[in-house]
């Protein structure tokens, strides 16, 4: 019955195909009739640059009810195929295909796209192609559109005229491409090993145990690994993903096939003929958990040494002093401060999570490339410190009078959120692998992870209230608070400098300009608001609406971009994958990192190691190319390269020897180390 099934289905496929050819290469002919997946050919310059190109697209819109296949369309089907006709200089690579979608018609497998897709292509530009010069690009392509019922061959010829240029991609182009790439499979990067035996097929993928994976399916590229319609057994085996199912007809050899690892999400592997170990047990990711959650609790606990976080927590520590013996207002504030920078850590993972899930590339500190929120949080810091130089008073961070009242928690609250919102681009040295990890484990353990920052963090202030004996060591209060205090406002002072410094990184000098005018005006209205506090008289409220205003009126005046600003070609080349390639596949050493002018760690690494004298001599003496991924602001290909090396952040820095795949350097830098790459 199942045979008679199957060739019944297969011969209304072909039927359907046969009777829809000969109309559909009319309607072709005379420019009528339904197109059941519309295809627009796109590019994402319209202006490629001589030498280098561009990335063009075959935008795919099937009708509701129809498909579109996989270069490997499984049991049935067609994949696209084209005849291009190009200028003289150009060349066109091979398609590339995003990660397809399994559908099962009476038993056979089907590789398909069920919604809008982008099948992708290089275009190179020839290096003597003189700017101005008229690119036609044109294309006779061919598809297959299907139901689960009838199959219509669809042709369109399609065009684009491009002009030799400097290669300028428009926001909304690049964006657009973005989300298409995002569907891409990633090279793996490791080699897959598998064996056949008694008609089964395991293959043994190399694959985190940290790393997130859901419905997993493997795409063979070419037939005869594996039978399509048969069921795939998936097993997570510490840093390896076993796959066993029906083999196929294949005379052995190494093989490609994609592997789905989400929705619309996969890895492009190669995987060689050997020997396939059996699964040892299921535990593997319970340690990456437990690992991540460890690396967390670490990392949020070295955090408090930090310059923005240390003087709020040494306000904290003086504000418990103040609280004497009174163990329940201490323990309420310690319980708020707690939740404000948990729950804060949480939300931060659980919105950069969500992005993620959108198709957006956002790495954790994302919200530090918001010029935006950098203007607020200068405001916001400025405040502090002028708060805690004594211009006037804020009993959130100052005054232990009104800790055991519901503003002293409330205000504890708010510190740990400002705490935790501040110190996320400090977590880089401490845990860049647990971030990492928790951006591809499982919500609930992701979560689990954000929160285990948070609580590495308040972890100081809990056992200073939660421990009378060490509460106990603390000085009495007296007179040296006050002068603390005010020491404790130099820290924030540098820290608002940074702020200002950083704006002007993403905005230039006019943004770090409006900045510190906005601070300025800000630091006026805290100083009439403390003159009218010490005449006993209010006016906190209004001075907070006129803060708000302030930052709201500097916001707005903000330029829209930074102003273009020319590297340093003759020592550093910005990050491209394609450069990348390029200079691997020359053979030249590449040293290649990743920073953000937000990154206290990056910044310190590149002053006390990348760009001291001795390491660019040893690095030009040994020919070693320089490449910087600067991810100050949001960089989706920066973002995608970073998760494939399993990082959420910066800073990352990597060294390819000739031949050789990346080695992961250490996230504290001397030049001892990077000297001793080329010796």
């Amino acid at each position: 019955m199942r045979i008679f099934q199957v060739i019944m289905m297969t011969l209304a496929l072909l039927a359907g195909a046969s009777v829809a050819q000969t109309a559909a290469w009319a309607q072709s002919a005379f420019g009528g009739g339904d197109t059941h997946i519309a295809a627009v050919l796109a590019s994402e310059s319209a202006t490629p640059k001589a030498g280098a190109g561009t990335t063009i697209a075959f935008a795919m819109t099937p009708q509701a009810g129809w498909h579109g296949y996989w270069e490997n369309p499984g049991d049935a089907g067609l994949g696209m195929s084209v005849d291009w006709t190009l200028p003289k200089g150009v060349t066109i690579g091979a398609l590339r295909y995003p990660v397809p979608e399994t559908l099962l018609i009476s038993g056979l497998m089907n590789h398909v796209y069920e919604g809008p897709y982008a099948v992708l292509a290089d275009l190179k530009v020839a290096a003597d192609v003189a700017p101005g010069t008229h690119l036609p690009v044109r294309a006779k392509a061919q598809w297959l559109a299907c139901t689960d019922k009838i199959c219509v061959p669809q042709n369109g010829e399609l065009a684009l005229d491009l002009i030799a240029g400097d290669g300028t991609v428009t926001p909304a182009d690049r964006t657009r491409f973005d989300g298409w790439r995002t569907h891409l499979p990633r090279p793996l990067g490791s080699q897959a090993t598998y064996a056949v035996k008694d008609g089964t097929l395991r293959l043994s993928v190399p694959f985190p145990a940290s790393a997130q994976a859901s419905d997993v399916h493997l795409f063979p590229l070419a037939q005869g690994l594996a039978r399509y319609a048969a069921p795939q057994q998936v097993t997570r085996d510490g840093d390896r993903l076993l796959i066993e199912t029906q083999a196929g007809e294949g005379k052995g050899g190494p093989v490609q096939a994609v592997l789905r690892t989400g929705d619309h999400v996969g890895f492009l592997l190669t995987a060689a003929p050997g020997a396939v170990e059996p699964a040892a047990g299921g535990g593997g990711q319970w340690s990456a958990i437990f690992a991540a959650l460890g690396g967390a609790l670490l990392g949020g606990l070295l955090l408090n040494i930090m310059p923005c976080v240390f003087p709020i927590l040494g306000l904290k520590a003086m504000s418990l002093a103040k609280a004497g013996g009174d163990e329940r207002t201490v323990r309420r504030e310690a319980i708020a401060y707690t939740l404000g920078v948990i729950l804060t850590c949480m939300a931060l993972g659980g919105l950069l999570l969500a992005l993620r899930a959108a198709g957006m590339a956002a790495g954790w500190a994302f919200q530090l490339q918001d010029p935006r929120i950098i203007l607020g949080l200068l405001l916001l810091v400025t405040a502090i410190a002028f708060n805690l130089a004594g211009l006037f008073e804020l009993r959130a961070y100052g005054g232990g009078e009104g800790l055991a009242g519901k503003g002293g928690i409330a205000g504890s609250f708010w510190t740990g959120a400002l705490v935790a919102f501040v110190a996320t681009p400090c977590t880089g040295p401490f845990m860049a692998a647990a971030m990492g990890a928790a951006l591809l484990l499982p919500l609930p353990a992701a979560l689990a992870v954000f929160a285990g920052l948070g609580l590495g963090l308040a972890l100081p202030f809990l056992f200073l209230a939660y421990l009378p004996a060490l509460r106990n060591r603390l000085p009495k209060p007296g007179a040296w608070m006050g002068r603390v205090q005010k020491i404790l406002s130099i820290p924030m002072f540098l820290t608002a400098l940074g702020l200002a410094w950083l704006l002007g990184q993403q905005r230039g000098v006019s943004g770090m300009t409006i900045g510190l005018c906005a601070a300025l005006l800000l630091a006026l209205l805290l100083w009439a608001l403390g003159g009218r506090q010490r005449l006993g008289k209010g006016g906190g409220l209004i001075a907070g609406l006129l803060a708000i205003a302030l930052f709201a009126a500097a916001s707005v005046a903000l330029p829209s971009r930074a102003p273009a600003v020319a590297a340093n070609e003759e020592t550093t080349v910005h990050f491209d994958v394609a450069r990348l390639a390029e200079l691997r596949g020359a053979g030249k050493p590449v040293f290649l990192y990743f920073t953000a002018d937000w990154c206290l760690t990056c910044k310190a690494n590149e002053a006390a190691a990348i760009d001291r004298a001795e390491t660019r001599a040893a690095f030009d003496k040994a020919g070693v190319t320089v490449m910087v991924g600067d991810w100050t602001n949001a960089d989706p290909a920066i973002t995608r390269f970073l998760e494939s090396q399993g990082r959420s952040g910066v800073p990352l820095y990597l060294w390819y020897a000739p031949g050789k795949e990346a080695q992961t350097l250490p996230q504290l830098l001397t030049p001892a180390t990077l000297a001793g790459l080329v010796r």
